[in-house]
């Protein structure tokens, strides 16, 4: 028996303190709901999962930007359905004109409203904008959406992940003479992606004073139609691709946070277990170290 070095309480210590330390682990595991909370944890997780979670934030962003395209069309095509309704009357009114029995101071009541409605096309033309910026007046050139967490590759259509949709814009101008031989023009925005481009250019003097007038602006207006009509299905083509992208990188980021999941959260139950072990191998620990120390002091009886 000795007393200078108590190796059974040295060794109950050490053992103390490697459980308290798993304990600890095990705490802050449960507490911060990570199984990885400083490199030291799991060097090679912590690098993936941080890899995963700029991928997950750039996509998540790239699916803003998305939305952000949608918003920007869905304004130019909201614009140009009200053209289109002008358009429609203004054929109605041409068809009207058109009629042998109207004299021609009827024609100019006519014509008013066809210049009012003309004057208000070019209005929307000229104010139709998104984010400050004009979408219908022929200002309008070519912008790139970022729709990828890296967004430095060309988008190809392969449904790759990590691309960018690259929407190109051409402009299409509608242009009617009014009766002050001023020229009116209604521009707007095609999508040019696939390297077709729509157009319809030129001026038509779209007068309704008479019978021979009228019916030759019919002609103007059904273009006018035909023109609008081919802009909306385009648009319309470009927000539905827009919509799928945007599926595409929701569902990728849910797979890849999920997969980050994995690495970085705590499983809850598998860590409780492991907390209780080691709450009662701490117990256990410091009512061994106690005995130990106690073991020494039956030396004082022996020199009593």
């Amino acid at each position: 028996m000795v007393v200078q070095h108590n190796l059974r309480a040295m060794n109950s210590n050490r053992m103390l303190g490697i459980t308290s330390s798993s304990q600890a682990k095990s705490t802050e595991k449960l507490s911060s709901g990570y199984k990885v909370n400083r490199a030291a944890d799991d060097a090679a997780g912590l690098s993936i999962s941080e890899k995963m979670r700029r991928q997950v934030r750039g996509l998540t962003q790239a699916s803003l930007n998305a939305q952000d395209g949608i918003s920007c069309v869905q304004t130019a095509e909201g614009a140009l359905a009200e053209v289109q309704d002008m358009l429609q009357r203004m054929n109605e009114l041409c068809v009207k004109a058109s009629n042998g029995t109207l004299q021609t101071v009827d024609r100019n009541y006519i014509q008013q409203e066809v210049d009012a409605l003309t004057s208000e096309i070019n209005r929307v033309a000229g104010t139709t904008t998104f984010n400050e910026t004009a979408l219908l007046d022929g200002t309008f050139t070519a912008k790139t959406l970022h729709v990828g967490a890296e967004g430095n590759k060309d988008w190809n259509g392969g449904g790759g992940l990590t691309e960018k949709q690259t929407i190109g814009v051409n402009i299409m101008s509608l242009s009617f003479k009014g009766v002050t031989s001023s020229t009116t023009t209604v521009k707007t925005f095609l999508d040019a992606a696939g390297g077709g481009a729509f157009g319809a250019d030129g001026t038509e003097a779209l007068k309704v004073t008479s019978q021979e007038l009228a019916q030759s602006s019919i002609a103007v207006v059904k273009t006018g139609l035909q023109n609008i009509s081919t802009m909306r299905s385009a648009l319309g083509a470009v927000q539905n691709r827009l919509e799928h992208t945007i599926k595409n990188l929701d569902n990728v980021v849910e797979n890849t946070t999920a997969a980050e999941s994995q690495i970085r959260d705590t499983d809850m139950a598998t860590e409780m277990v492991k907390y209780s072990n080691n709450n009662i191998l701490a117990q256990a620990g410091q009512a061994m170290l106690a005995q130990s120390n106690q073991a020494n002091q039956g030396v004082l009886s022996l020199l009593s």
